[in-house]
Formats: C-alpha cells, structure tokens, sequence
C-alpha cells in the first residue's frame, strides 16, 4: 500500500511523507518519488510548485471529501 493509499484511510500521518522521501532517496527502486508515494500528477505539482503545508491541505481536503462519500 502506499503513502498515499494509507493516508487516504487514516493509517498514517502527513509526516510519513519525509521519511519515505528519505528511503526513496538512498534506495535503489527504479520509480519515481511519485509512484513511489502513490501521489497523482496535481498532488505532485502541488508539492513542488507550492510547498509541503500545501500538499498536506489538499491531501486533507481530498481525505475529507472521500470519507463523505
């Protein structure tokens, strides 16, 4: 399951993120950071274009709006 995935069902906390970027980072996979984390394209650009506490708001909002449905 990914980051993603697991913060989308309340298993994890926004935090996670850095640490998986760190693992990500020093390890061997062949994947993006993004496949890695299991973010779409909008969440990536998010991050990058704006900033750490804006992904988290988005990522918050989508969580928000899944568990009404």
């Amino acid at each position: 399951m990914t980051f993603r995935e697991r913060f989308m069902n309340h298993e994890t906390e926004f935090d996670e993120i850095f640490d998986l970027t760190d693992k990500w980072n020093f390890s061997d996979e062949t994947c993006t950071l993004r496949e890695f984390l299991g973010l779409n394209a909008e969440e990536e650009d998010i991050w990058i274009s704006e900033s750490d506490e804006a992904l988290e708001a988005f990522m918050e909002q989508e969580r928000r709006e899944a568990s009404k449905k």
